[in-house]
């Protein structure tokens, strides 16, 4: 171990590396139900030329390498499931350049979501890029390695649909660019006109390769934004009601929730979605227009509008919305989970019903959310519980309960979300298997010796 610290030390510098116990320890997890599994090592590098090194160093020692933005994913993709190299991407954070008319940024794979954010409002304030609902520290890089959604979710898709361009170090410790980039000094495009080769590590979760420089697309800043919230008793009109606003495109992003407590929140479905313009007559045209689409469901009094309170809507608008982990704090031991299928939005409600039958079966609290894909052409269905870390039975429930989510997702002809290893595995088992054998074949050309993230898309 000395002399693999010792090389590794050669190429970032002996501060940028350690094998320390304590420091293995927090590598080790991350805020989900997963297991630690501890690594041999951290190494943290500052450019392209030493993660390549890096990598060419674990092909000939045939050391596994587990790439790491935040390490906030929940369902244990950046834990290290058969030791090795964490490579904590966090030094490579620079902000490039920002393409002010192209509107795109590019920038290092270990840029926060928080840096972006806080430089386009101090230095391109016309313009933004898609936030998810993750603490500042989550990185664009990875959001994007695992079809993150943001705050442009509905309108544009998946986070990993904006990327405009890739440069990556391959698990065979090559350096490559995708897209515009190949061949322009321009990161426009990550495909068209040619073959978007981006697929090849985007939902890979570090198995093909590192990702070094990303550019994502940015879009207009609107001068005023506002949130409405309609709420109806009735589950099953869920997606009737969120199909109504999707067809007036003229929502920028929609939730639904339901939950038990509060109990103002109990027995209701709440759908939330959010307005952007430039001036209050755009604002309330688009309102306008809206509350025109959901007239029926108020006049048969199976809907109407919630007022809220002055108090709460900045919260709502907060982006990203810290409120979105509180649950978190339900049960005071700090702990939740959730596992987030892409479904049609038609399954909300069996999705809701197993949610509830779940959190009775298991005693949990939970929450269920919709975030709409794509102008609805899916959806993301979060069945999210809390739990105390400090109560094992309550801990071993919750995994329960997630483990018949998984199988319940498969049932309703779902795709798993930032899928555990577990889920991985059950997705190989009932896929195409000639799919299968492609996603093999990408695998051993581009991480011939095994060594990235191993035990993420693989059988055994």
């Amino acid at each position: 171990m000395k002399d693999i610290a010792r090389l590794l030390a050669e190429i970032v510098g002996q501060e940028y590396v350690s094998a320390e116990p304590e420091e293995r320890y927090f590598y080790a997890r991350d805020p989900g139900l997963m297991p630690p599994h501890t690594p041999d090592y951290v190494v943290i590098p500052e450019t392209t030329d030493e993660v390549q090194k890096i990598v060419r160093l674990a092909n000939r020692e045939k050391i596994p390498v587990v790439p790491m933005g935040a390490g906030l994913s929940l369902t244990g993709l950046a834990i290290p499931l058969k030791g090795g190299m964490v490579v904590d991407m966090k030094r490579m954070s620079r902000i490039i350049r920002v393409n002010e008319m192209a509107r795109y940024a590019l920038v290092e794979g270990g840029t926060s979501q928080g840096a972006l954010k806080a430089y386009l409002e101090r230095h391109h304030p016309r313009l933004r890029h898609s936030i998810p609902d993750a603490p500042p520290t989550a990185t664009l890089a990875a959001n994007a390695s695992i079809h993150g959604q943001g705050r442009l979710t509905q309108q544009y898709g998946f986070n990993s649909d904006l990327v405009s361009g890739l440069e990556v170090v391959t698990g065979a410790g090559e350096i490559c660019r995708i897209g515009s980039c190949a061949l322009s000094p321009d990161w426009f495009s990550k495909g068209a006109p040619f073959p978007d080769l981006s697929g090849l590590f985007l939902g890979w979760f570090g198995a093909t390769g590192i990702i070094t420089k990303l550019a994502v697309k940015l879009y207009p800043r609107k001068k005023l934004r506002d949130v409405e919230i309609f709420v109806t008793d009735r589950g099953d009109l869920v997606p009737e009601i969120v199909y109504e606003i999707t067809h007036t495109e003229m929502a920028e992003d929609i939730l639904a929730f339901t939950q038990p407590k509060p109990m103002m929140f109990k027995d209701n479905h709440h759908v939330s979605f959010y307005l952007t313009g430039d001036t209050d007559e755009e604002l309330e045209f688009k309102r306008k227009i809206i509350w025109h689409a959901l007239d029926p469901y108020i006049k048969s009094k199976d809907g109407g509008f919630m007022g809220i309170p002055s108090m709460m809507k900045p919260v709502l608008l907060e982006s990203p919305q810290r409120s979105a982990s509180g649950l978190a704090d339900v049960k005071k031991g700090g702990g939740f989970e959730y596992s987030g299928p892409i479904v049609m939005l038609e399954r909300y409600p069996a999705c809701m019903k197993k949610l509830q039958e779940l959190g009775a079966r298991y005693d949990l609290a939970y929450s269920g959310m919709v975030r709409v894909i794509d102008g609805g052409h899916s959806v993301m269905f979060a069945f999210a519980f809390a739990f105390n870390r400090a109560d094992p039975d309550m801990m071993e429930r919750t995994r329960k309960a997630l483990k018949e989510v998984s199988d319940f997702v498969l049932k309703i002809g779902g795709l798993y979300w930032k899928p555990t290893v577990v889920e991985q595995r059950l997705a190989i088992q009932h896929m195409d298997p000639n799919t299968w054998k492609l996603m093999e074949m990408i695998k051993h050309n581009l991480d011939p010796n095994g060594i990235m993230n191993p035990g993420n898309w693989e059988v055994g």
